[in-house]
């Protein structure tokens, strides 16, 4: 995540409590569907990251009615979104729910950390409106919302590193177990482009013509990002495994690669080097794109 928490301050100043309470209502309301839109999925391969997002989804209705609850004391009435003179900034962006739900790599961790990245904005957001506030209730309550998203981050903190640790620890078994490096694949950009380049091959053998001589241009592309010389003479070679599985790991290897890429670019000690990775990311990046959009139609 390069992008800053909050893309732009609020817009106003908050003006009356019913307001402030109407804000946290309309935000918490929106993180509680889509969590629970996440938590309804059904796949098998999504069982994990369902289990974060169904615990993620009841905190946020908690969080509802405690806000509701909260409202009636100070105001006599639950929240009403005609309070609003103001969109509320979106705590919980769909794009960024996206880039791991959509994501092949995405794990129980990557989902707590996607919890806590929305409770620092949380925080961040109630802090520009404690610093905006010009009635003191509203400061106080303000105050109070910002020491709120403060906790729940330091406690979703805690379950992130838990699921780190316990996805640590399958890693290095699993790579005990098959005498491969942690996480199971190996890690040069090199070796990682040839085994893609097997896949794609192999998976263009199981579509239609149109799609065959699509893919099999997107491995053509993929084969000149390394030297030539780095690939494996059998790399070409189509894999006799299922085709869900082929597409499955060419996806992945894919989105491992620009991953890779973009981590060299930001590691990068000197501007050529951080050039070219730059120029890899983005060619791994559309082609992670075109690939995710083939498999999408087959």
């Amino acid at each position: 995540m390069r992008e800053p928490l909050l893309s732009m301050a609020p817009s106003a100043p908050v003006k009356s409590i019913a307001e402030l309470y109407s804000i946290a209502f309309d935000q918490a309301q929106k993180a509680a569907e889509r969590y629970a839109a996440l938590a309804a999925r059904v796949d098998a391969s999504f069982s994990p990251q369902r289990s974060v997002f169904e615990v993620l989804a009841a905190r946020e209705r908690e969080r509802v009615e405690t806000i509701a609850a909260s409202c009636v004391a100070a105001c006599n009435k639950r929240p009403n979104l005609s309070d609003l003179r103001w969109n509320p900034i979106d705590l919980v962006p769909t794009a960024e729910i996206s880039d791991v739900t959509d994501s092949l790599l995405s794990t129980p961790y990557t989902v707590w950390a996607l919890a806590v990245r929305h409770r620092q904005r949380a925080f961040v957001f109630w802090t520009y409106v404690v610093a905006s506030a010009e009635h003191p209730a509203v400061r106080a309550a303000a105050e109070d919302m910002a020491r709120e998203a403060l906790a729940d981050g330091n406690l979703l903190r805690r379950e992130r590193r838990l699921a780190w640790r316990s996805e640590r620890h399958l890693s290095d078994a699993d790579a005990l177990t098959k005498k491969l490096p942690a996480h199971g694949e190996p890690e040069s950009a090199a070796l990682l482009e040839s085994l893609l380049l097997r896949n794609i091959l192999a998976w263009s053998q199981a579509v239609p013509p149109e799609e065959r001589n699509h893919l099999v241009s997107i491995g053509a592309n993929s084969s000149s990002i390394v030297p030539l010389s780095s690939t494996s003479k059998d790399a070409a070679s189509p894999e006799q495994l299922p085709i869900d599985e082929i597409k499955l790991r060419a996806l992945r290897r894919a989105e491992e690669l620009s991953n890779l890429y973009l981590a060299e670019a930001d590691n990068a000690v000197d501007q050529a080097s951080m050039e070219l990775a730059q120029h890899l990311a983005s060619r791994s990046i559309i082609r992670l794109t075109k690939l995710r959009a083939i498999a999408s139609q087959t």
